[in-house]
This record gives structure tokens, sequence and C-alpha cells, in this order.
């Protein structure tokens, strides 16, 4: 089956189909996380399944439920959120660019959720936007963030941000390295139409601990940085 509008049309019914619900609570003030969690989880099943996406996963034995990880990786399409989602579950929150919140209906509802919105424009929100995702953390609430900063449309790593890294070295809490390969050829940046069907392989590499590298200031951070660039790339491999 090749490439379909229509496929593209149906995940986003599914994405505002979680969305209403979302912003209903917040008015009648009943968000809660459980019931975030819930719809995130629920809603990335069901966009995995509508694509038919062969879910290739090593590494599985890296992942501890029972801790609070920072999660990075890759980034090659907006399918990632719901391929990550579908594996790790709905506690977790991305930080997320700043234009993703001003969509109508989406906006909000990530707001409400818990999403972490970025402005990469203004140094002081940015700041502000690392704050409450340490929040989250403190809170037993997973974050994801892509360190490239957005997506790569030729799959190969871009240079990495900092901005996670400090938060890191902040919280003290472990880094989990996930490389994402074959989500671009479901959706390309930039295109409308998705490809059902394909492949996709998610590598989790092992848990990256701060310990030590939170002693040795800047040169363990860019250390970190190293290390996280070549987990991942090395599931790109």
């Amino acid at each position: 089956m090749g490439k379909s509008l229509a496929l593209s049309v149906r995940n986003v019914y599914e994405t505002l189909a979680i969305c209403w619900p979302t912003v209903v609570d917040a008015a009648l003030g009943r968000v809660t996380r459980a019931s975030c969690d819930e719809r995130l989880a629920s809603w990335s099943r069901s966009v995995v399944a509508n694509l038919g996406l062969q879910l290739d996963v090593v590494g599985a034995e890296n992942l501890d439920p029972t801790r609070t990880h920072i999660i990075m990786s890759n980034h090659q399409s907006h399918y990632d959120v719901p391929v990550l989602f579908s594996l790790l579950g709905g506690n977790m929150r991305m930080v997320a660019k700043k234009e993703l919140f001003d969509v109508p209906l989406l906006g909000r509802a990530m707001r409400e959720s818990g999403f972490v919105e970025v402005d990469r424009s203004n140094r002081e929100r940015a700041v502000e936007s690392l704050r409450r995702a340490r929040e989250h953390l403190a809170s037993g609430v997973n974050i994801w963030i892509a360190p490239e900063g957005t997506r790569s449309r030729s799959g190969a790593l871009l240079p990495f941000k900092k901005g996670g890294f400090h938060m890191a070295f902040e919280t003290g809490l472990p880094i989990l390295p996930i490389a994402i390969d074959g989500t671009r050829h479901v959706l390309e940046v930039s295109h409308a139409r998705s490809s059902p069907g394909l492949r996709v392989r998610v590598t989790i590499g092992k848990v990256i601990e701060m310990g030590d590298f939170v002693d040795q200031g800047r040169r363990g951070r860019e250390e970190v940085m190293r290390h996280v660039r070549d987990a991942i790339t090395g599931g790109l491999a």
C-alpha cells in the first residue's frame, strides 16, 4: 500500500479525540495525571495500530519502570512521539517547541496534560520551561527530550542542544538514550501522506548515570553528550 493522506487524517483525528476531553476536564478543574497518562497510552497504541507499524525493539531489558529518567532520542518524524509512548507508557511528557502550543485545541491540551513548552528564541522563557520539566521529574514523570531540537530530514543526527544536559546535571537523574530508525519513511518532514506497514526499529540504550560526571563540570557535561550521541548513533547503524 502506498502513501495515504487519509491515513494521516485518521491519525490527526485520533490526536484531536484525546485533546477534547483534556480541554473539557481542564475547564471543569478535573484534569489528573492518571487520566492524561491513560489517554496518551491509548492514543499511541491506536496510532501505531492504524499505521500497521512493525516495531522491532532492541534493549528492552534496559527499561526500569521503577526509576525516573530523562529520555533522549533522535528525532526523525512526528510519529516518533506515538512510537515512544506506545513502548514506554503514558507516564512521560515531552519538551516541545513553542509552535506546537500555538495550534488550536492541541496546544491547550498539551499544556493542560503537562507537556513542556520551550521558546528557544527567548532565553528567560527557555530557562523557565526547563524549571517546569524539573518539577515533573521530581514528581516521578519521565521527560522526553530530542536533543537535536528538530526533525532530521536525512535521518543523520544533527548537532545537540545543551538544555537537556544541563537539566540532567542539575537533577542528577539518569539519561535513557533511545535510537529510533525508520519513522522518517512513515512520514517525511514537510510531507502530509503517511506510509503504512513499515518497519521501525527502536534501540533502547543502557542508562547513563550522572555520577562522577557532575563533579567534572563542563567537561563532564560534554562527556555525557558524547556518550548519548554514541549510544544513539550505535542504534542507527
